[in-house]
């Protein structure tokens, strides 16, 4: 299975990135995992809401470019469907059965995504109604990702 993560912004935090690197790491038996990361725009402290939607539809243009034709693309958002661990293992496992080996995760900036790439997703995810910092996001989705595939192939893996 290929996994692509695509976000919004440059992730500069070392314990973040050490995080996420660790992960990708481990997933390598698994999948090849790919980390794209789309510059964020450059937007003033306080916007109109007709201003934020112009940079989240630039950003979702950097977006868009970098998911494959055929990716099966999950967006990440709020107001998105709660999985479980289990549920995420099961959709990954029912996407590698049925041939969709390409998987995006999609993360936007802090405005979130545009309409664009909401249209764009196969599915909505959310991990909660708390809004998260979207750098830090990446480490959780990475380790969930790690703790699908373990659940999928029955290893152990800390609860």
């Amino acid at each position: 299975m290929h996994i692509t993560i695509a976000s919004v912004g440059k992730l500069k935090e070392k314990y973040l990135v050490n995080g996420i690197d660790e992960y990708v790491k481990r997933l390598g038996p698994y999948a090849k995992v790919q980390l794209v990361e789309v510059p964020d725009e450059k937007a003033p402290e306080s916007m109109s809401p007709a201003e934020e939607q112009q940079v989240r539809a630039k950003e979702g243009e950097r977006l868009l470019a970098k998911l494959a034709p055929d990716a099966y693309v999950v967006t990440l958002a709020i107001d998105g469907e709660m999985w479980t661990s289990e549920q995420l293992a099961g959709s990954l496992d029912k996407l590698a059965t049925y041939g969709r080996s390409q998987v995006a995760f999609v993360i936007g900036g802090s405005l979130g995504l545009s309409s664009e790439v909401l249209r764009r997703a196969d599915a909505k995810l959310s991990f909660g109604r708390m809004t998260l910092p979207h750098q830090l996001m990446r480490l959780v989705l990475v380790e969930q990702v790690y703790r699908a595939f373990k659940i999928n192939r029955g290893e152990p893996y800390h609860k």
